[in-house]
């Protein structure tokens, strides 16, 4: 091996896989998209806010964001089958480029939101199984472990990245309109990268002139494995906590989403696009979490880390909610010698820190329990 050549970027090394130019541009797509769609989520969050000052509001544009996954999956993954999947990949980074700019011109109109927000999120239900569909076609066989790899680790660090952190600094720097138009010349780059990959037409048996009687069966098949599926997760318990270990703590943290534009503006007297102040050390904390798991993880039983973090977590926002009171505790008791120890118990202060330890106690909960459903 060279001696300036790392171990990781080696010949079979875990970051090797970057080499391949059609791996790396399916990879930026990914990275692109997935923080772009971040980005645009606190973007919109900002806009509904502002608009309409309600949290049923913002409520129910996470839930666009989120229920098209659930209703069409089944119907994507036979259309993917169909159809060339550098096709799929193309037109739908086009189409949601396209759906950006409609969002950008209907303003704060609540509904028209509702409405673009769920046709993209939509696309993506179509996207997402083609990109995957992709990853073998690039990569080879030695290299397959190490770029579904790196593709889990874009897709947990995109919120981080696209709602904790870029897209409250464009938020900041110009205006929330402007993040949907980043995002949406982010998506039209990303049709560029992946127009420059090889094609992958469908396999011939999938060719068939009956798509709708092949959604009906991919439906009836989907109910099936949804059947088999909760009957191994009855014989397997250890399945059943991680995946309701999962769902608590991903509820906990979506009400954080929730509710911090409103925390931001009746408890911190910030404006609507400042709840970043939550979000922001939330998502550094589960960046520190992960690197604390990797480090350390291995000695530690997994489920215990796990209920431990998830206890940890609901503690962090319940203390949230109490921070007012804890901060004025503090700033009446004097520091050592007289110090001045207001910058540090400061109701801002008190937020941050117990947001930074709520991320690492979500990436406490998470990693481990993701891994236990590999």
């Amino acid at each position: 091996m060279n001696a300036a050549q790392s171990p990781l970027v080696e010949e079979g090394g875990p970051l090797a896989v970057f080499r391949n130019p059609s791996f790396l541009r399916l990879w930026l797509s990914q990275a692109a998209t997935q923080i772009g769609g971040n980005m645009v989520l606190y973007g919109l969050t900002v806009i509904v806010v502002g608009s309409t000052s309600s949290n049923t509001a913002v409520s129910l544009l996470i839930l666009s964001f989120l229920v098209p996954a659930v209703i069409f999956s089944a119907v994507a993954g036979v259309y993917v089958d169909q159809i060339d999947r550098r096709l799929i990949l193309v037109l739908t980074n086009v189409l949601r480029g396209a759906a950006l700019i409609g969002l950008y011109l209907v303003g704060a109109n609540f509904l028209l939101i509702l409405l673009l927000n769920t046709a993209v999120s939509t696309i993506t239900v179509f996207f997402a199984p083609a990109e995957a569909a992709m990853i073998p076609q690039v990569v080879p066989r030695s290299h397959l472990l190490a770029a579904n790899g790196i593709f889990t680790l874009t897709l947990n660090a995109a919120f981080a990245i696209g709602f904790a952190l870029l897209g409250p600094l464009v938020v900041n720097v110009s205006s929330p309109e402007a993040v949907i138009l980043v995002v949406a010349v982010l998506y039209f780059v990303a049709a560029i990268f992946c127009f420059t990959l090889p094609p992958s037409p469908p396999p011939r048996a999938s060719q068939g002139p009956h798509p709708v009687g092949e959604t009906q069966k991919a439906v009836q098949s989907t109910v099936a494995q949804l059947q088999e599926g909760l009957q191994f997760i009855r014989t397997n318990r250890s399945i059943g906590w991680s995946l309701l270990y999962l769902g608590i703590a991903a509820s906990l943290v979506g009400v954080l989403g929730v509710l911090g534009p409103d925390f931001a503006e009746s408890t911190l007297g910030l404006g609507a696009k400042d709840f970043a102040v939550v979000v922001l050390p939330l998502g550094f904390g589960i960046v520190m979490g992960v690197l604390l798991l990797n480090a350390y993880g291995r000695y530690l039983p997994r489920r215990r880390v796990i209920e431990g973090a998830l206890i940890a977590l609901g503690a962090m926002l319940a203390l949230l909610s109490a921070a007012g009171p804890i901060s004025r505790l503090l700033q009446r008791a004097d520091g050592p010698g007289g110090f001045d120890l207001s910058a540090i118990t400061s109701l801002l202060a008190i937020v941050v820190f117990i947001a930074f330890v709520a991320g690492i106690a979500y990436g406490g909960v998470a990693i481990p329990a993701q891994t236990q459903l590999q």
